[in-house]
C-alpha cells in the first residue's frame, strides 16, 4: 500500500529538552572513544599479548575522517601509563671492530648519566695526563731509570773496548757506527804507511783478530738493541703504572655505579685499558699545534671514550607511543650522518641518529599504511626487523646497491615494539591476499565503523564531544542544547539513518568550530541550533557551485527536465553526484519507445557502452519482471528502446531500474506518466522495490529543481518503503512537505508505483492471467497482443510471398 509520508516520518529531530544541561560547560568532556566498542576490543586484545616472535601487531581499518589516528593514539596514551619504561639506548666505540660500534642499554634517565660521567672522565684526562707526564715525582723516576740503563750501556761499550784491547784494537764510537783501529804493542795506533809496510803474515794476523772483533761489534750491538728494548718498556710500564695510578679510582666508582649493566662493564674496562695501552698518543693528542690549524673531529684520540646516548627517556613515564607521519626508511631505522671537512667525509658512532623504531621500541609506534607503502624498502625492512626482533641501521643507498663504499655497521639493537598501522579496509584486503608476511605479522584487526546507535547516551556523548573541543580549542564557545540537538541531527544526517549516528569525529569538530565561529560573529556568548543551522548551511554552499550549475542549466532548458504535466514513455529518475567534499542529487529524464519487433528491450546505455554492470543487470530484471507478468502463457514479444536522457558519461547502479519499468509500462499502455513525480529504487524479478543509497540527496534534489521550476503541490518522490528508516531530509524539505508543497510517497512494488504516477489501477490477473478492462496491465497486454498479432501476420504475409 503506497504510503503518503508525513513531516514526522521524514526527518528525526532530537529534542533539546532532552538534556539537563544549560550549557555544554557544565559536562565533563570526553575522554574516550565512543560508538566503537568492537574496534576497542581488538585493540585491547592486540596490546595485551605479549609476543616474542612479535605476531600480535594490528591492523586499524576503517573509512577516512573517523578520527582513527587521534583515537589511537589516546587509547594507547592510556594503556602505556601502566606500562614499564624501557631503557635508554645509547652506542659506544667497538675497540675490537672500531666499524661496528656496540650499543648499551640502561634503565630509563642512566644514559644522560653514562654520558655526563664519561665526558667528565674526558676532561678529567685531559687535564690531568699531562700533569702526572710532567710532574717532578714521574720526571725523577723516569732519570732514574734512564740513568739506570745508560749505565749498563756503558758497561757494555767498556766490556767491548777491553775485549778489543786484548785483541789489539782501540774502539772509536761514532754517531754512525763504530770503528775498530788496529794498535802498535806499544798502544799506538798503526798509521795507514806503518800498516802497509808489515809483512803479509802479520797483516793476515791482524785482519783475523779484527773479524773476530767484528763479531764482537755485532754481539755487542745486539745488547744494545735489547737493552734499548729493555728501556722503552721500562718507561712504558713506569707511563702506565702513572697512568693506571691516576685513573683507576675514577673507574672504580664508575664500575661501582653501573655494577649491574653488564655491557657498561665490559665498556669501561674497554675504555680503561685503551687508555693505559694508547696513552702516548692521548699524550701527544692533547697537545695543540704551534700554528692556529683547525683540527677534525676524527684526530681527537679522547672521542672514542664519549658516549652517544640516541633514545634518552629521562622524564618518561610508562612506555613510548610513537606516532610516525612520514614513514622513511631513515626514518624509521635511523641513520648515520657524515660530515664534510676540509673535503674529508668523516664519520662515527658520535654520528649515529635513532628512528621512530628506536624511539618506540618498548611501546607502541603507530604507522599510515598509505604513507608506509610509499616506501617500499621501508615496508620490506619493517617486516625483517619484526620478524627478526633487531633494529638494523644501514645505509639505503647500499642496500640498493647504489653505494661502494663500506661504512659504518652499528651493532642491531634488539626490538620490543607493538606495531598499529592504519589504514582503509581496500588496503588492508589487498595486503591479506597478496602480501603472506603480514598475515602472520598482523593477525588482529580492529575495525571502526562508520556509525553508531542513536541512543540517549551516544546523543549526551556528543555533547561531551563538543565539550572536549572547548578544551582544546578555547576559542569555541559553550553550546546550548538546541546547538548540541542540532549537532546531533547533523551526525545523523552524515550517517543517512534515522537510527543512527556517524562517527566522523573530524566533521563533527570542523562543525562545531563553524558554529562557534559564527556564534561569535553574531555577538552570541552561547552557540544555539541557530548558529549550527547557518554553519551547516553555508559549508553546503561553499561546495555547491556545481549542483547549483545543473539546476541553473535545467531552469535554462540546457537539460531537459520537466516537473509539470504528463507524458507517455517519459519519467525522471534520481541520481547522485558524488564530489568527495559533496554529493548531490540531479534529476534525470529517462524515457521509452515500443514499436513491432522482436529485438527485446535495448538498453541504449549497454550499447553504447556508458552502462555498467549493475545497470545492465537492472534491465536484465526489467525483462525478467515483464515475462512474469505478461508471458505465462503466450511469448512476450516486443521491440523496445531505453534511453537515459543527456547522459554523456558511465552509468552505473541498478537503482534506475524501477523507473526505467514505469517509462516501458507508460509506453506499452500509452497513459501517461505524472512528471512532477520521481522516481528512485531497484526492482527484483517479482516487482517488488528494493532500498537504493543517497536517498537523501536524491530528494532533496529533485525537490531543489521542483522549487526553481515552480512548485505546484503535486511534485514529490516514490521510494522504496524499506529506504524510509533512512531519511534525514532538509528542514526546508521537511517544511514543504508540511505545507504539502511537496511529497514522498514509499511504495513496496512496482504496482503502487504506477497506480500513483498514472493515476490508474494497476490491475491483478485472474487465474488464465488475463487482466481487467480499464487497467493498465490490461492495455500493457493489449499492446503486446497487438504487436504479436502484427508480427504473426507479417510472417504469414512473407511466407505468402
Amino acid at each position: 500500500m503506497v504510503e503518503v509520508l508525513t513531516p514526522d516520518r521524514l526527518r528525526r529531530a532530537c529534542d533539546p529538552r532532552s538534556f539537563s544541561f544549560t550549557t555544554t560547560d557544565e559536562l565533563e568532556p570526553l575522554s574516550g572513544i565512543i560508538g566503537q566498542d568492537r574496534a576497542l576490543e581488538a585493540l585491547h586484545v592486540g596490546l595485551r599479548i605479549k609476543d616474542p616472535r612479535h605476531r600480535y601487531n594490528i591492523f586499524v581499518s576503517g573509512e577516512p575522517g573517523l578520527g582513527k589516528t587521534s583515537a589511537v593514539a589516546h587509547f594507547l596514551a592510556r594503556v602505556s601509563r601502566d606500562q614499564p619504561t624501557p631503557p635508554d639506548i645509547c652506542y659506544v666505540h667497538n675497540f675490537h671492530v672500531p666499524h661496528a660500534p656496540r650499543y648499551l642499554l640502561l634503565p630509563a634517565g642512566r644514559g644522560r648519566e653514562l654520558r655526563a660521567d664519561m665526558d667528565r672522565c674526558v676532561e678529567f684526562l685531559a687535564r690531568e695526563l699531562p700533569k702526572v707526564l710532567e710532574s717532578e715525582e714521574f720526571k725523577a723516576r723516569a732519570k732514574k731509570e734512564r740513568e739506570r740503563f745508560a749505565a749498563e750501556r756503558d758497561g757494555i761499550f767498556r766490556d767491548l773496548e777491553a775485549r778489543a784491547a786484548a785483541l789489539g784494537f782501540a774502539v772509536q764510537r761514532t754517531p754512525v757506527g763504530i770503528n775498530t783501529i788496529p794498535l802498535k804493542p806499544d798502544g799506538a795506533p798503526y798509521s795507514q804507511e806503518e800498516y802497509e809496510s808489515l809483512p803479509a803474515e802479520e797483516r793476515a794476523a791482524i785482519l783475523r783478530r779484527q773479524e773476530e772483533l767484528q763479531e764482537l761489534v755485532r754481539d755487542t750491538f745486539q745488547r744494545l738493541g735489547q737493552l734499548e728494548e729493555a728501556w722503552q718498556e721500562a718507561q712504558r710500564h713506569l707511563t702506565k703504572q702513572a697512568v693506571q695510578f691516576l685513573i683507576e679510582p675514577r673507574f672504580a666508582q664508575l664500575r661501582a655505579k653501573y655494577a649491574d649493566l653488564d655491557r657498561v662493564q665490559t665498556f669501561l674496562s674497554e675504555v680503561q685499558a685503551d687508555i693505559v695501552e694508547n696513552v702516548e698518543q692521548l699524550q701527544t693528542a692533547n697537545k695543540k699545534p704551534p700554528l692556529p690549524v683547525p683540527m677534525l673531529e676524527g684526530m681527537d684520540r679522547f672521542h672514542r671514550y664519549r658516549v652517544n646516548v640516541i633514545v634518552d627517556r629521562s622524564g618518561t613515564e610508562g612506555a613510548p607511543v610513537v606516532v610516525e607521519e612520514s614513514a622513511t626508511y631513515t626514518n624509521l631505522f635511523g641513520t648515520v650522518e657524515r660530515k664534510v671537512q676540509f673535503g674529508v667525509v668523516t664519520t662515527d658512532f658520535t654520528q649515529i641518529r635513532a628512528g621512530s623504531l628506536h624511539r618506540a621500541s618498548g611501546g607502541y609506534l603507530v604507522l599510515s599504511v598509505a604513507n608506509l607503502l610509499r616506501f617500499p624498502l621501508s615496508w620490506e625492512a619493517l617486516k625483517i626487523a619484526l620478524k627478526t626482533g633487531e633494529i638494523r641501521i644501514e645505509d639505503p643507498a647500499q642496500m640498493l646497491g647504489f653505494a661502494s663504499t663500506e661504512g659504518l655497521k652499528p651493532e642491531p639493537v634488539p626490538l620490543d615494539v607493538k606495531v598499529i598501522v592504519i589504514g582503509s579496509p581496500y588496503l588492508y584486503y589487498l595486503l591479506h591476499s597478496y602480501d603472506e608476511d603480514f598475515r602472520k605479522l598482523f593477525t588482529i584487526r580492529a575495525d571502526f565503523d562508520t556509525e553508531m546507535p542513536w541512543t540517549e547516551d551516544a546523543a549526551l556523548a556528543v555533547a561531551r564531544f563538543i565539550r572536549a573541543r572547548r578544551d582544546e580549542d578555547p576559542s569555541v564557545l559553550p553550546f546550548a542544547p538546541s546547538g548540541v540537538a542540532r549537532v546531533v541531527e547533523y551526525a545523523a544526517e552524515l550517517a543517512g539513518d534515522q537510527k543512527k549516528l556517524a562517527t566522523r569525529f573530524a566533521s563533527l569538530a570542523s562543525l562545531v568550530k563553524e558554529a562557534s565561529f559564527w556564534a561569535r560573529e553574531a555577538g552570541a556568548a552561547v552557540v544555539d541550533g541557530e548558529h549550527v543551522r547557518v554553519a551547516i548551511n553555508k559549508g553546503r554552499s561553499r561546495h555547491s557551485l556545481i549542483a547549483e550549475k545543473v539546476r541553473e542549466w535545467i531552469v535554462r532548458g540546457k537539460l531537459l527536465v520537466d516537473v509539470h504535466g504528463a507524458a507517455v514513455g517519459q519519467v525522471n529518475s534520481l541520481a547522485v553526484i558524488d564530489l568527495g567534499e559533496m554529493a548531490f542529487g540531479k534529476p534525470s529524464r529517462i524515457t521509452a519507445n515500443v514499436f513491432t519487433g522482436k529485438d527485446g528491450v535495448v538498453d541504449i546505455e549497454r550499447e553504447a557502452k556508458l552502462g555498467g554492470k549493475l545497470h545492465t543487470k537492472g534491465v536484465m530484471i526489467l525483462k525478467g519482471y515483464l515475462g512474469a507478468k505478461f508471458a505465462r502463457q503466450k511469448p512476450l514479444s516486443l521491440a523496445a528502446s531505453l534511453a537515459l536522457e543527456q547522459s554523456y558519461t558511465g552509468v552505473e547502479g541498478d537503482s534506475a531500474s524501477a523507473a526505467e519499468l514505469y517509462a516501458l509500462l507508460s509506453a506499452l499502455a500509452g497513459v501517461p506518466l505524472k512528471q512532477g513525480i520521481a522516481v528512485t529504487g531497484a526492482i527484483d524479478q517479482k516487482g517488488r522495490l528494493q532500498p537504493i543509497g543517497g536517498v537523501n540527496e536524491k530528494i532533496e534534489g529533485h525537490y531543489l529543481v521542483c522549487k526553481e521550476l515552480g512548485l505546484t503541490g503535486d511534485q514529490g518522490v516514490i521510494i522504496p518503503r524499506g529506504n524510509v528508516d533512512d531519511l534525514m531530509l532538509p528542514e526546508e524539505v521537511v517544511q514543504a512537505v508540511a505545507e504539502a508543497r511537496f511529497h514522498v510517497w514509499a511504495c513496496d512494488t512496482v504496482d503502487e508505483g504506477i497506480e500513483l504516477l498514472t493515476g490508474m489501477a494497476a490491475g491483478e490477473p485472474d487465474p488464465e492471467g488475463n487482466y481487467p478492462q480499464g487497467t493498465l496491465f490490461h492495455l500493457v497486454a493489449r499492446r503486446l497482443e497487438e504487436i504479436r498479432d502484427s508480427l504473426r501476420t507479417a510472417e504469414e504475409k512473407d511466407e505468402d510471398d
